[in-house]
């Protein structure tokens, strides 16, 4: 007999830093090409996450007004870093805001740093989730963690951070099986991320990003 999978309406949470403040370790790169990565890294992520027909809402936490004006005009919302306290205090802020506005949908986590993500991994990793109360997803090396959910009523209880797979595992979420999800899994933090990302196919913003910075390096 097959399992029955929960019919679930989901809202993304997804915190962004201020461009100023972001990706450092892409520091061999100039501040000004550094910022329209990671701005282009959230609208490349924003968009594959609002395609979804299974997503009822996008929430970015974030203080920078670029990306407030670059969801609103995805489709997606905005609430200010209130508490500013590092990101898993910006994702309990996210999750209190969603439980109120939507408190019958089940949030998702998706870092904004995931420029190779299709909507179809997207798809198959909620769809793995609908079957757990709370579950996760580590990034492609293993230690990091992309995607972390929780159907309504069950606290998010985010800890990212070092090795925060398995912190995530260890406070009780489940690793969620949902076949190869390597644009999902791709978050780009070092330039060897980047290059993975663009082997995997980066969305339009971040190639038109890395085009631009290659013919301004080349007028150089």
């Amino acid at each position: 007999m097959t399992a029955t999978v929960p019919i679930l309406t989901w809202v993304v949470v997804m915190p962004v830093k201020p461009l100023i403040r972001a990706k450092t370790r892409l520091s061999t790169r100039p501040a000004g090409q550094r910022r329209s990565l990671v701005r282009a890294f959230a609208w490349d992520s924003a968009t594959a996450v609002l395609a979804s027909e299974m997503v009822t809402g996008l929430v970015m936490v974030t203080d920078d007004p670029l990306i407030q004006s670059d969801v609103t005009g995805l489709g997606g919302s905005w609430i200010p870093d209130a508490p500013d306290d590092g990101l898993n205090a910006a994702l309990r802020h996210g999750e209190e805001y969603v439980r109120l506005t939507h408190p019958d949908s089940a949030i998702a986590v998706v870092t904004c740093d995931v420029p190779a993500l299709k909507t179809a991994e997207l798809d198959a990793a909620l769809k793995a989730a609908a079957q757990v109360d709370r579950g996760y997803l580590s990034d492609a090396a293993g230690t990091g963690t992309t995607f972390l959910t929780a159907h309504p009523g069950i606290a998010l209880n985010p800890t990212f951070g070092v090795r925060s797979a398995a912190a995530h595992k260890a406070s009780g979420a489940t690793p969620l099986e949902c076949g190869a999800v390597p644009g999902l899994r791709r978050d780009v933090d070092t330039e060897i991320d980047l290059w993975d990302a663009r082997r995997l196919g980066v969305g339009a913003a971040t190639a038109r990003v890395i085009v631009m910075d290659r013919d301004e390096t080349d007028r150089g």
